[in-house]
């Protein structure tokens, strides 16, 4: 196991099985109940709450650690909203990105005003730990708000056309949100997107821009480093 991996201590399954439970459900629209039934075409026998309360205990422990492994983020943030159904209300996920697409971080509130975004704005800047150059959102007057509140210096642009890279990060998180039929609670879809975007993306390099071969070959280091993070060394199979 690598060095700072998650502890499997009295877990019954192998960490393989366990950190392939918790691929599965972060990386595809899958309910656990399929989860379940993919493993057990596989001759594993795990239920679907087993696969639940692994996702719970690991899923932001593995996004964490693959966060740690990627690169500064860049000095110019997107930051853009948007609209998610929680027990048929409407709540506000936010969310920002840097230039070359990487999630830095979300955040589910039930307000899209100056608060609200100058929580988002204060929570960004703790969590990176760093300060942009640039921050692009929508036409949203509440964004230019907090801007002038919470960082003044840093250069603001207000278009609704230069922040297309925070609304194409949008698109897999509707696609959860309908394949779970919704979220249960804000903070059931705070903890879930919060391990979401830090397990999905890594496994999503752009294939569009690369040929077959380099896909394969950059899939297969990211499927490395997923396993170093997690001390996994591979599936077993059936026997």
């Amino acid at each position: 196991m690598s060095e700072g991996a998650p502890s499997y201590r009295n877990h019954r399954y192998p960490v393989e099985v366990i950190s392939h439970c918790v691929w599965l459900y972060f990386r595809f629209p899958l309910s656990l109940r399929e989860v379940e039934e993919l493993m057990l075409e596989r001759g594993i026998i795990v239920s679907h709450e087993t696969v639940r309360r692994w996702c719970v205990k690991f899923g932001q422990t593995y996004a964490n650690s693959l966060r740690r492994r990627r690169p500064r983020p860049g000095d110019k943030w997107h930051l853009d909203e948007m609209f998610i159904k929680i027990s048929s209300e409407q709540k506000y996920l936010w969310r920002a990105v840097d230039a070359d697409g990487n999630v830095l971080d979300i955040l589910v509130q039930s307000r899209r005003d100056k608060a609200a975004a100058r929580r988002f704005f204060r929570r960004l800047l703790k969590r990176t730990k760093t300060v942009p150059r640039v921050v692009v959102t929508d036409k949203l007057r509440s964004y230019a708000a907090a801007h002038r509140e919470v960082m003044p210096s840093v250069e603001h642009r207000s278009h609704k056309g230069l922040n297309s890279r925070a609304e194409n990060s949008h698109p897999p998180t509707s696609q959860r949100e309908r394949a779970m039929k919704g979220f249960r609670s804000p903070g059931a879809a705070q903890r879930f997107l919060s391990a979401f975007t830090g397990i999905s993306p890594h496994f999503r390099p752009g294939r569009h821009r690369m040929t077959a071969a380099r896909y394969r070959f950059e899939m297969t280091i990211r499927f490395t480093i997923f396993n170093q993070i997690t001390g996994a060394c591979g599936l077993p199979t059936a026997t």
